[in-house]
C-alpha cells in the first residue's frame, strides 16, 4: 500500500430529529466511545470535530439542518474497512434506523488524498456529488468498487471490497 496517500471518507445522514430530542440519546451516548475507538484504531489517521470531541455541530448542507457529516482520513482502505465493520462500530450501524432516515443517493464516498493533507467539508460534498452524477471513478468511490491510489501501476477497482452492510 502506498504511504505517500491516505483514503479520505465522508458520510452523512439525515438524523430523524434535532441531535437533543429524547429519540436521537442512545446515538449521541455512543459518540465519544466511538469516536475514542477510531481515534486509537490501527490507520487512522485524522478526523472532524469540533472542541466538544463530535462533527454533530456542523451543517454542512445549508438547505437542510438535520444532515450530520462524518469526515475522516486513515492509512489504507484496509484499515477504515477493519475500523467500519469489525468493531464496536458496527453496533452503532445496526441501529442507523432508529436515528436517521433512509438516504435517497449516496450517502458514503471514498477517495484518495495526498499524506497530510486535510480534506474540507466542502470537499466531502463535492465528492459525494461527484459521484451521485457520475457514478463510482477514481474521483469518488465506494467500499463496493476500491480503486487504486494515483501513483499504483493499476488502475482498475478492486471489486468486491465490501461487507455486507450490518444496517440493512
Amino acid at each position: 500500500m502506498s504511504s505517500s496517500f491516505h483514503i479520505a471518507q465522508v458520510n452523512i445522514g439525515r438524523v430523524l430529529a434535532p441531535i437533543d430530542d429524547p429519540l436521537l440519546a442512545g446515538f449521541v451516548a455512543r459518540l465519544d466511545d466511538i469516536n475514542a475507538l477510531a481515534d486509537a484504531a490501527p490507520g487512522f489517521v485524522w478526523r472532524l470535530q469540533t472542541p466538544a470531541g463530535n462533527a454533530t455541530a456542523f451543517r454542512p448542507y445549508a438547505d437542510d439542518d438535520r444532515i450530520l457529516v462524518n469526515l475522516s482520513v486513515w492509512e489504507s482502505p484496509e484499515h477504515l474497512r477493519e475500523f467500519v465493520y469489525r468493531t464496536a462500530h458496527v453496533e452503532v450501524m445496526r441501529q442507523r434506523k432508529s436515528w436517521f432516515e433512509r438516504f435517497d443517493g449516496p450517502y458514503l464516498a471514498l477517495w484518495w488524498i495526498p499524506a497530510g493533507h486535510i480534506p474540507s467539508v466542502d470537499e466531502a460534498k463535492e465528492r459525494l456529488a461527484h459521484l451521485k452524477t457520475h457514478g463510482e471513478s477514481a474521483h469518488a468511490f465506494s467500499f463496493a468498487k476500491v480503486f487504486p491510489p494515483p501513483d499504483s501501476p493499476t488502475r482498475d477497482p478492486r471489486p468486491g471490497f465490501a461487507d455486507p452492510c450490518p444496517a440493512t
